[in-house]
């Protein structure tokens, strides 16, 4: 998960950096962050807490100057700490750098240990601030044979933002596991997680940032160099299913469309009768309603979300997750009572949530309950930067999809299959990581 955006060369960079992270909510609830530069200095602002929580108009004009860098963080690797909060600065042999970072490395633990063992000493416990020992450490002076030194060596997904006081560079591990795009605002350049972001700040897209690709912001131009020729592009399929927003376009493909036809292939492939379809909102909104368009049940509201309360599953501590899933939900119960109802979600990761929104659904006299999923069973963590870190948490990893059933109390439960989900996307089954349905994991 994790949100990152950054401006480069506009006069409301801080602003605008702010308005970002905003769109980006949703990719983390941890903590928030922003640098700016005024061609000299680092001006920053770091928090605990959403985007809100975290900024105020004052700390936003204090921000001075066209460049700035922003991050809302959600923690895999590295505790829920402040400390760990981002952009990371530091001032090092190359100067100051700020950096931003989402994905996971799964050789940061290999390298930290071989950093201390050369002297380094780390004021976090994040896999982030080793990219910054790398650099710091790397014997070339020029910046970007520093990066094309540096990047080589980490292993695992990271989409980067990182800022010098003048330049700017964006950079995609060579499987592409997370998103990371660029866009145009007057003179000004944006590189951000997701298209939504751009949207909100009227600027208009241009392109993805490629696998193993460095884009260099600098002088008002935009340069770009490869880093390694071992690409193998392996994007996150959950970016789809979950992760982007549904107004966000990724690879081309408006992340809403792909979920509608997840739903649409989730009835071909187990029809089923019931009266009324509807939706785990918000995340399975889209799916729920191309189930609907292709069953010709009709779509209903069943479930209503308070939208004051953050994405359970990204909650740090179980004990919090439990308790927002009592109060995130709400049925209609005139809605569902003695109906025949098909309730679609996104994913079954826990099933600790499932089976609370199953039982308020037994409470509202639904007639019968079928569950359907429009992802493929979970049975392996990710280690590319979603907290899954072991097979135990995995409900699908340890019971079959009987067992679930039984364990849910659901009339019948069906995921869809990974060749329903990659057709849905229109791309090809090669190009996507599918380690959390298939245990092959692509690094």
């Amino acid at each position: 998960m994790c949100g990152i955006f950054g401006i480069y060369n506009h006069k409301n960079a801080a602003e605008l950096t702010y308005l970002g992270l905003y769109s980006l909510q949703h990719r983390g609830q941890e903590s928030a962050g922003i640098v700016s530069s005024d061609g000299e200095r680092f001006l920053s602002k770091i928090g605990q807490g959403e985007v809100q929580e975290v900024f105020t108009k004052e700390d936003l004009d204090k921000l001075n100057g066209k460049l700035a860098i922003g991050h809302t963080r959600y923690s895999t690797f590295g505790a829920s700490d402040i400390k760990n909060a981002q952009p990371i600065v530091v001032k090092c042999s190359k100067g100051n750098l700020a950096l931003v970072h989402n994905g996971n490395l799964v050789n940061a633990k290999y390298l930290r240990k071989k950093l201390e063992a050369e002297g380094a000493i780390f004021q976090t416990t994040t896999d982030s601030e080793v990219i910054l020992h790398l650099i710091s450490h790397a014997k070339e002076r020029n910046f970007i044979d520093v990066l094309k030194k540096v990047l080589p060596q980490l292993k695992g997904a990271y989409s980067l933002i990182l800022m010098t006081p003048t330049t700017m560079y964006a950079v995609r591990d060579p499987n592409g596991f997370r998103p990371l795009v660029i866009g145009k605002i007057k003179n000004g350049f944006v590189i951000s997680s997701e298209t939504c972001a751009l949207d909100i700040i009227s600027a208009e897209f241009i392109r993805e940032v490629e696998p193993a690709e460095i884009v260099e912001f600098k002088d008002g131009k935009m340069r770009s160099y490869k880093f390694s020729q071992h690409v193998k592009k392996s994007f996150c399929i959950f970016e789809f299913i979950y992760f982007s927003r549904p107004d966000s376009v990724i690879e081309g493909r408006s992340v809403h469309h792909v979920r509608i036809q997840l739903g649409r292939n989730l009835y071909k492939e187990y029809p089923t009768e019931a009266d009324i379809v509807f939706s785990v909102p918000d995340s399975a909104n889209s799916a729920a309603l191309g189930y609907s368009q292709e069953s010709g049940i009709p779509f209903e509201y069943g479930f209503i979300r308070n939208h004051y309360i953050g994405r359970t599953f990204i909650q740090p501590k179980q004990k919090i997750r439990d308790f927002s899933a009592k109060i995130k939900y709400n049925t209609i119960k005139d809605v569902i009572r003695n109906k025949r109802v098909v309730v679609v979600d996104d994913s079954i990761v826990r099933g600790t949530t499932s089976k609370k929104l199953i039982t308020m659904l037994k409470n509202s006299d639904a007639k019968e309950i079928h569950l359907r999923i429009a992802s493929s069973p979970i049975i392996a963590p990710c280690v590319y930067g979603i907290d899954t870190p072991t097979k135990k948490e995995l409900i699908a990893a340890n019971y079959s999809v009987e067992e679930i059933r039984k364990f849910l109390g659901v009339t019948s439960l069906h995921y869809i299959s990974i060749d329903g989900m990659i057709s849905a996307t229109g791309l090809k089954k090669e190009n996507f990581c599918l380690a959390c349905f298939t245990n092959n994991y692509p690094v």
